[in-house]
C-alpha cells in the first residue's frame, strides 16, 4: 500500500508505542500541530476493539493537554479526517485567535495574513509533558 502516513509521516517523532505514534507535524502555520497515528491500517474508530479505542484516545488527550499546558492557545480543535488516507489518525491543533484562519477551520480560506510565531525547543517541551501526563 502506498500510504503517506507510513512513507512520510512529516513530522517530528514525539512518543511511540507498539500501537501508535505522536508526532509534532511539520505546518510552519500553525505550530504546534501533532498528529496521533495507529500503527495499523484501520479506516474507522470501530474499526478497533474497545480497549484500543480507549488507548488511542488517551494518546489524543495526552497530546491535547500537554499542548494546552505549554501552548495555552485560545482553543484545541481535534479531526479525525482520513477521506484520503485510509488510516485511522487524529490532529490536534493549537488555535490562536490571531492565527491566519480564526475562528475558521485551518483548512479553509484564510481570514488574514500573519507571520506564525516561533516556539523554539517545542518538540522537546510536548515530549517532556507526554511523558510526564
Amino acid at each position: 500500500m502506498n500510504c503517506e502516513l507510513c512513507l512520510n509521516p512529516d513530522g517530528e517523532l514525539l512518543a511511540e508505542d507498539a500501537q501508535l505514534r505522536v508526532l509534532l507535524i511539520n505546518e510552519p502555520a500553525f505550530p504546534g500541530f501533532c498528529r496521533v497515528i495507529w500503527k495499523q491500517h484501520i479506516k474507522e474508530m470501530t474499526d478497533l476493539s474497545h480497549s484500543e479505542r480507549h488507548h488511542l484516545m488517551d494518546w489524543v488527550f495526552r497530546t491535547e493537554k500537554a499542548i494546552r499546558h505549554i501552548m495555552q492557545p485560545s482553543k484545541i480543535n481535534l479531526a479525525s479526517l482520513g477521506n484520503v488516507v485510509p488510516h485511522l489518525h487524529w490532529h490536534i491543533i493549537p488555535r490562536f485567535e490571531q492565527d491566519s484562519h480564526f475562528p475558521q477551520a485551518i483548512w479553509a480560506k484564510p481570514v488574514r495574513e500573519v507571520t506564525a510565531p516561533s516556539w523554539p525547543q517545542l518538540a522537546q517541551q510536548l515530549r517532556q509533558q507526554l511523558i510526564s501526563t
